[in-house]
């Protein structure tokens, strides 16, 4: 019952959600995501350690930068959720705002950037 409990309170955070949403389509380094997010690498790092505790994601590390994806841990209920939040989340104006800026600072970032 602790690993539903915190399968669940990992959602409970708006950032948790938009950072979720961003990872749909697939892994990402952590620069990709502040850029996307518009925050600070200590609140998207607390939030990915967040996420990968409660086994929703999990993390690789590629020189100095990390790069995460959603968790290949799988079970009904992992699978189930992911699958509402793969349609659903898009459909939420901060997460598709995110998407936007993601695909802006990929088109212009400068060649020190990671990844």
């Amino acid at each position: 019952m602790h690993d539903i409990t915190k399968l669940f309170k990992a959602l409970s955070e708006e950032v948790r959600l938009r950072i979720l949403g961003l990872l749909i389509h697939g892994e990402l380094c952590v620069c990709y995501l502040m850029a996307a997010l518009n925050l600070p690498q200590s609140t998207v790092s607390r939030h990915l350690t967040y996420l990968v505790n409660a086994g929703w994601l999990e993390g690789e590390r590629r020189g100095v930068w990390m790069y995460y994806r959603f968790s290949g841990k799988s079970d009904n209920l992992r699978r189930d959720l992911l699958a509402v939040l793969t349609t659903r989340l898009m459909e939420i104006p901060e997460v598709t705002r995110d998407h936007e800026r993601l695909k802006e600072y990929l088109r212009t970032k400068p060649t020190s950037a990671c990844g």
